[in-house]
């Protein structure tokens, strides 16, 4: 097994290096994230699905962010 990884070039190694760098960096803080919130189902999504970071990514800037609520919302209270 370890002798095929040794026979692929080594500029293609460190392209592996570097993209299995980049997944996990990216999963580690979205998992951080989804943890920190005790989003569970995000976490267990975020823990299965493998998506070269893009899912981690969206779940960072999108789908965690929290929204401020509608001044409309905010008229009724005062």
């Amino acid at each position: 097994m370890f002798n095929d990884i040794l026979q692929i070039p080594l500029d293609r190694q460190l392209w592996y290096l570097a993209l299995f760098a980049w997944v996990v960096v990216w999963k580690g803080l979205a998992l951080w994230r989804a943890a920190q919130k005790e989003q569970k189902w995000w976490f267990i999504a975020l823990l299965v699905v493998n998506t070269l970071g893009i899912l981690e990514i969206l779940y960072v800037y999108v789908f965690s962010v929290e929204r401020p609520k509608a001044r409309a919302e905010e008229a009724k209270t005062e």
